[in-house]
This record gives C-alpha cells, sequence and structure tokens, in this order.
C-alpha cells in the first residue's frame, strides 16, 4: 500500500506535523509492502529522497512555512505518484490538491486536523471570523473520504459543524528515544544551561508563537520567584532576556532534544489551542510531570496523575495574570509534594501513546478506505 501525505506544515524547523510525518515514513519503510511518499511547498532539512518538491512562496510570520504557488502543481504531484490512499495535514491549498487528485485517480482521501483553524483566525479577527473558518471546514472536510483529529474535543468541534466521518485519532510519541537518563546527563545539561545545582528546571518546548502564551509562563516565573529556572526551547522571536530564563535555539535532532528534556524537573505549557500536544507527551516520556493549561488536547493527556491540568478562567491574550498565579502555585505544590511518584506515571501515561501503538491504528484506516487489507505488523 502506497500512502502520500502532503502538507504545509513541514519545515527545516517545524515540530509535531513533522515529527508524525517522520515516524509514519519509519514505520511503513520498515516493513514490506508499504511505501510513503511526501508532497511539500519545499524540501526540507530530513524530508528524504521520497519528498517531491512544489513551487511555494514563504508565508509571512510563520517561521519557515510556505505556500503552494499553484495548487495544479500539487495535484500534478500527487497524481504522479498514484498512491493508494492521500492524506492532507493542512486545511489550504494542499488539502483542495489532495482532493483534486484524489478525485483523478480514483482513490480515498484523508484530512488530519492538526490545527484548530477557527480559533486561531478568531483570536485576531473576532466572532465573525471564527464563523466564517467554520463554513469554510465545513465545505473542505465534507468532500473528504475520512477527517481525522488527535483528540477528542477536536473530534466533537468538527462533528458540531455537521461533519459525519470524523474519528479521533492520538498521535504519538517514540518512548525509545524519549526516555529517563541518568544522573550525569542531568549534570552535563546543567553547565551547559550555567544552572545552580539546586535550580529547578522548568522546561517549554515549540514555536515562540503567539498561541503558545509565552507571558504566561514569564508572568508564573515573577511569581515563582528565585530557585527556579525557565527553559525555552524552540524556534521564533524569544521573549525579552531575563536572569531567570534561558533560550536553546531549535533542536532539530530528537536525540539531542530528548536528552536535554531528561534534564529537567518539570514541564511547562501555557496554550490554550492545542489540538494535542507531542511535546508534552515527549516530556512525559523523559519521566518529567507536566504543568499545562487545561483545554484543547492538553486537557486530555495532562491530569492529577501525571501533573496539573490548571483550569483557564479567563483568556490567557487578555489577562495572563489569572493561569500564571494557578500555574505558579501548581508548580509549587508538584515540588512539594515529591516528582518521583509523577515521574512513573507520566512515563506510563506516554507509554500508551508510543508510536508502534498508534501507527497500526492509522494505517489500519487507510487500509479500510483503500480496501487493502492491512499488513502484518
Amino acid at each position: 500500500m502506497h500512502v502520500c501525505d502532503a502538507t504545509m506544515f513541514y519545515s527545516a524547523r517545524s515540530g509535531g506535523i513533522r515529527r508524525y510525518l517522520q515516524e509514519k515514513r519509519r514505520w511503513l519503510q520498515a516493513r514490506p509492502g508499504y511505501r510513503h511518499s511526501l508532497v511539500l511547498p519545499r524540501l526540507a532539512a530530513g524530508a528524504a529522497e521520497c519528498a517531491i518538491e512544489v513551487p511555494s512562496v514563504p508565508l509571512p510570520f510563520s517561521q519557515g512555512y510556505r505556500l503552494p504557488l499553484m495548487r495544479e502543481s500539487a495535484v500534478r504531484a500527487l497524481a504522479e505518484l498514484r498512491p493508494h490512499v492521500i492524506e492532507a495535514g493542512d486545511p489550504y491549498q494542499f488539502a483542495w490538491a489532495a482532493l483534486d487528485a484524489g478525485q483523478r485517480l480514483g482513490v480515498p482521501v484523508v484530512g488530519f486536523y492538526h490545527s484548530d483553524v477557527p480559533r486561531l483566525f478568531g483570536r485576531v479577527g473576532g466572532a465573525q471570523v471564527e464563523r466564517l473558518a467554520e463554513s469554510y471546514l465545513r465545505r473542505l472536510y465534507s468532500r473528504f473520504d475520512l477527517v481525522m483529529a488527535p483528540s477528542a474535543c477536536m473530534t466533537e468541534r468538527l462533528r458540531e459543524l455537521g461533519l459525519e466521518h470524523v474519528v479521533r485519532q492520538p498521535l504519538g510519541v517514540d518512548t525509545r528515544l524519549f526516555r529517563p537518563r541518568p544522573a550525569r546527563n542531568r549534570k552535563l545539561w546543567r553547565g551547559r544551561l550555567d544552572a545552580g545545582d539546586e535550580d529547578r528546571l522548568l522546561l517549554f518546548v515549540g514555536r515562540f508563537a503567539h498561541e503558545k502564551n509565552l507571558p504566561v509562563l514569564q508572568a508564573m516565573m515573577d511569581r515563582l520567584g528565585p530557585g527556579y529556572l525557565l527553559v525555552l526551547v524552540g524556534n521564533g522571536t524569544p521573549p525579552a532576556a531575563r536572569e531567570d530564563t534561558r533560550v536553546v535555539p531549535y533542536i532539530a535532532e530528537p536525540a539531542r532534544l530528548a536528552s536535554l528534556i531528561a534534564a529537567c524537573d518539570l514541564f511547562v505549557h501555557a496554550g490554550d489551542q492545542e489540538t494535542f500536544g507531542i511535546a508534552p507527551l515527549e516530556a512525559m516520556a523523559c519521566g518529567l510531570p507536566v504543568v499545562a493549561a487545561r483545554a484543547g488536547g492538553l486537557a486530555e493527556t495532562v491530569d492529577a496523575q501525571v501533573g496539573r491540568a490548571v483550569p483557564v478562567d479567563v483568556p490567557p491574550a487578555d489577562n495572563p495574570e489569572p493561569l500564571a498565579a494557578a500555574m505558579a502555585d501548581a508548580v509549587r505544590e508538584l515540588f512539594d509534594y515529591g516528582l518521583q511518584p509523577l515521574r512513573s506515571a507520566a512515563r506510563k501515561r506516554a507509554e500508551s501513546y508510543d508510536w508502534e501503538r498508534i501507527l497500526p491504528d492509522i494505517v489500519g484506516r487507510y487500509a479500510a478506505l483503500a480496501g487493502t487489507p492491512a499488513l502484518p505488523q
């Protein structure tokens, strides 16, 4: 079975979606009878030889994403590959190109809802723009054979738009790579970060983007005071320099990222628009408890067993202080309680999302649509 993915959400410095596609490609390539291809707006580092590039232009303020210059070029690229199933990983030009190619080839087309588009646009343009985005999604995704959403809340949101062929399909984590490390790893990274032996290291990994609500984390640090160090890993424009914060540029090598994660004490995430959240799951796999906003997909993976899910009573974009105060209280509470029981539970939670459990489900969905028997795992 030949599976082809098309998406604009793949660049040299992109995060969770790129990780998903790389893991899927690795899984398929390791098994006879499967083939995987990518159609992208620009070949990114690590895209591999099977990727086809289509003419594109940079998307302003997107930190490396690009848009196809012409829809037809993406359609032709997909049609020439002749896959058995096409998956569109964004709701823009590639989604429409995937539908056109699917119709041309007579093959099923799957959409993966990675981004909460109405909320994203509504945050900037208000309620009317949010409603327009909902109408657009309804028109687009009603044409797909199947739409996968990574969390129950996103699945429900799409069904509220009147879409019926929607299924919850979580993403995953490589628990062999992302795992707890020995004490010497912690000591090594503390030296690199210029952190004291007693400093409590709080970690965030992700894009330095508006929807990640980094001002909440800064306000949280103001409340925590001395003895805590915030480590921010990602790409984009970082927050202003602070004595209690270390900024680490985007880490492309998963093994190096896993090593850094395992050296920290706690993962923190104030984003309220996550459709899933691979980074917190990778942190849990490394044995880190998580303190996160109880919103979107994070509310389904983070709870009192593995950390704290903090209620979002006031939109953080309007006022970061309420969420910051609640997260600071949660951080103190976890350190007072003791992290070790949470570390074990976090690791166990992540193991239930291992890619070796998740990807067979995804490929099984492809096989059912294509009328092709799923091959032995």
